[in-house]
């Protein structure tokens, strides 16, 4: 059977960047999340903080393209 572990992390040392970046990006939607646990939020809100990473995240990527 194939080895279906997908929380290897392809760069490690980013988690505690993307770790910043989530709980900023909670506050800016309006999302209060505690250190630690937090899965008593609602998915939608799960979504709204997920979304609007990938959303910034795309955003950066294209910036920085357009400036090479």
């Amino acid at each position: 059977m194939a080895n279906t572990n997908r929380t290897k992390k392809v760069v490690p040392e980013a988690m505690t960047a993307l770790d910043k970046f989530k709980y900023e990006v909670a506050s800016e939607v309006g999302v209060n999340l505690k250190d630690g646990y937090n899965g008593e939020i609602s998915a939608k809100d799960a979504g709204k903080i997920g979304g609007n990473m990938v959303r910034k995240l795309i955003q950066q990527a294209e910036n920085q393209m357009i400036g090479k």
